[in-house]
């Protein structure tokens, strides 16, 4: 299968790996159907995730079709469309059992770190059970794709975390997806205003008269010429 496939030298590449099958019974094998990028994966592209060894394929967040099943499997069924949760919860350990999921002992952040990830025609998800959550009749892959880490970041780290109260103004400052997320859940909340601001990237212009004005600071003499 086509997967995006982490190289050495903090490069990502299209390549072609084995197709995945099914190897625990609380397995399940999804047809990927929508899948995108994560602040995660920014971290391997700098090489800050050294767990991430080459020839792994990258992605943690998913829209699927299951294609095959486990024997140990009970609520997931081939056919059916599911959300991935970016996080793999094994529903035994100590962790899972007062609902730490990012800790299980047995998963946590594992797609596309220790084993392999989302960005690819295929997948294997471990712990079906409990990793994957049926998407209902009516909705499209890109409605339901945002709901796992753009929508719970910002709900937890965001709204929950930061304890604004009803009837208070809300500032986001960056509106990517997760900055979009909030100002979308703000009213849950019943936020009475909220603004965004994004940061522009610098443009050529800019860039350009950036880099004369750090020169002229640096050698006076040349900056007592320009004036």
């Amino acid at each position: 299968m086509k997967a995006m496939v982490y190289q050495a030298g903090g490069k990502i590449s299209l390549g072609k790996v084995d197709d995945p099958s099914i190897i625990e019974p609380t397995d399940a094998l999804l047809k990927i159907d929508l899948t995108t990028i994560c602040g995660p994966d920014l971290h391997i592209l700098g090489g800050h995730v050294p767990t991430v060894e080459p020839g792994r394929v990258i992605g943690h967040e998913a829209v699927g079709t299951v294609l095959e099943v486990g024997s140990a499997t009970a609520s997931v069924k081939a056919g059916d469309k599911f959300l991935l949760s970016g996080i793999t919860s094994c529903g035994r350990c100590k962790y899972c059992r007062i609902r730490m999921f990012s800790q299980c002992v047995n998963g946590g952040w594992i797609l596309g770190n220790t084993v392999h990830g989302t960005q690819a025609e295929m997948l294997r998800a471990p712990f079906a059970d409990n990793t994957l959550c049926k998407v209902p009749e009516g909705l499209i892959d890109e409605q339901v794709l945002f709901l796992d880490s753009p929508v719970v970041t910002a709900y937890e780290r965001g709204l929950h975390r930061a304890q604004v109260k009803p009837g208070k103004g809300v500032a986001v400052i960056g509106v990517g997806a997760i900055g979009l997320s909030l100002i979308m859940l703000a009213p849950v909340r019943r936020r009475h205003r909220h603004c965004g601001r994004h940061r522009r990237q610098p443009t050529r212009a800019r860039q350009k008269a950036r880099r004369r004005r750090h020169h002229q600071l640096e050698d006076p003499e040349r900056a007592g010429r320009n004036h």
